[in-house]
């Protein structure tokens, strides 16, 4: 009997190995039209210089007062913390010894030079879209990139997660390699902010919510960002982000310099319009804000309508908005954009998930230092001068005023993310 069992597990053992190579994803190999595509020319690097703006390379791979792209940076996931390696032209640990065909293995199929498997943190599942010239011209890029001797730190994750044989898994279930296909009728600047948007701009990676296992969802409906405690919204929900309603040029506008009519980006989203967004065409400003303003529109089911908030906390939030919020976001909650975005009918204060704004109030609100907005004003903490119970009131205040509507906000909440670091 133990003999049927063990061979019966076996078989299943077996099936379940043939199964898994059956699906799993073939690297892909596309080569280059050209040496000359990668070669240390004046324009290769020009052109790569332009995409790692794009991909906003050096917000991961440069730890603050240190070399350029020579890595150390932390980042911090559920499954422990992972370090940005040295992408640097060092031949011992950067790219120095690395080939063309090595880079695009690395951004196409998610692996190293070695062959190992790289974790999404770097992320391959939106680089995969980038063409091979493209990653070429970075390459060479990155190539040209002064060499830094600075060694790569070992990543400190948990068990299982430590382990190749999980990420294997991972791969199996979330990753399939795929170059950017235009959809032809469509047309080229739909296609052209389409392939920003979903490669190298690799906006899923923050607009989309993960499952347990650091799955990320289809689309751009917004998510908790991990670890960070920033709430990325749907880009595709009239009830969040609402590009759908914006004027294109207003989308071009809030990514090129961090300021729009209708919001101003802060936390996070502030390091890449500074570090990334910034440095692009209006071209590509505006071909990705259209393809952004074209997403189709998808609505959440609507929940239960939110309970009515006790007037004494909306009275206690008034005087709270008169004495510190009235002079600048004005006694009917419009602003004066864009210095100070407007509270009404702002969906960023309303969306269901309160944490943005009450960070924001806690440790002040800063747009990022554009040249379109070289002198950005700020929003002072008041973290250090209102209570947890205090911070609720006032955001309770402002998301039921002025034709708003949400849900009152917990002082627990507020205290949850009193002590939370910045990044």
């Amino acid at each position: 009997m133990k003999r049927k069992i063990t061979l019966a597990l076996a078989a299943i053992l077996v099936l379940a190995v043939i199964g898994v190579v059956a699906a799993w994803p073939r690297a892909q190999h596309v080569p280059s039209r050209s040496p000359e595509d990668w070669a240390a020319t004046p324009a290769n690097i020009q052109r790569g210089a332009y995409l790692a703006h794009v991909g906003d390379c050096a917000a991961c791979h440069t730890v603050r007062g240190g070399a350029e792209y020579a890595g150390g940076r932390a980042i911090e996931t559920p499954f422990g913390r992972l370090y940005a390696p040295n992408i640097t032209a060092d031949r011992t640990h950067g790219l120095g010894n690395w080939s063309a065909d090595d880079f695009w293995n690395a951004l196409h199929n998610g692996r190293s030079r070695d062959g190992h498997l790289l974790y999404p943190a770097f992320p391959y599942p939106n680089y995969t879209r980038v063409t091979r010239a493209d990653s070429d011209a970075l390459y060479a890029y990155l190539r040209s990139v002064p060499p830094a001797a600075v060694p790569n730190r070992a990543h400190q994750l948990t068990f299982p997660y430590n382990q190749q044989v999980a990420l294997m898994g991972w791969r199996l279930l979330y990753f399939r390699p795929e170059v950017y296909q235009p959809v032809p009728e469509r047309g080229p600047v739909w296609n052209r902010g389409a392939y920003l948007v979903e490669g190298l701009g690799h906006c899923s990676a923050c607009h989309s919510a993960r499952d347990r296992f650091g799955g990320s969802a289809a689309g751009l409906e917004g998510g908790l960002i991990p670890m960070l405690g920033w709430y990325a919204p749907s880009l595709n929900s009239p009830r969040e982000a609402g590009l759908a309603e914006w004027p294109v040029e207003h989308i071009a506008q809030l990514l090129r310099t961090g300021v729009a009519p209708r919001a101003t980006v802060v936390g996070p989203m502030a390091e890449v319009v500074r570090a990334s967004l910034q440095h692009l065409s209006d071209q590509d400003t505006i071909a990705m804000a259209m393809y952004l303003k074209a997403l189709p529109p998808r609505e959440a089911p609507a929940g239960a309508a939110p309970e009515p908030v006790p007037e004494v906390v909306l009275q206690q939030g008034k005087q709270i908005y008169a004495d510190r919020c009235l002079d600048c976001h004005g006694a009917d909650g419009r602003g004066l954009p864009p210095h100070y975005p407007p509270l009404a009918g702002n969906a960023a204060l309303t969306v269901a998930n309160p944490v943005n704004a009450i960070r924001i109030v806690l440790n002040g609100g800063f747009a990022p230092g554009t040249a379109g907005n070289p002198r950005p004003y700020g929003m002072v903490p008041y973290g250090p001068v209102l209570s947890d119970a205090e911070v609720a009131a006032v955001l309770t205040y402002a998301r039921n005023s002025w034709g708003n509507r949400g849900e009152m906000v917990d002082p627990r909440e507020v205290n949850r993310y009193r002590n939370v670091p910045l990044d």
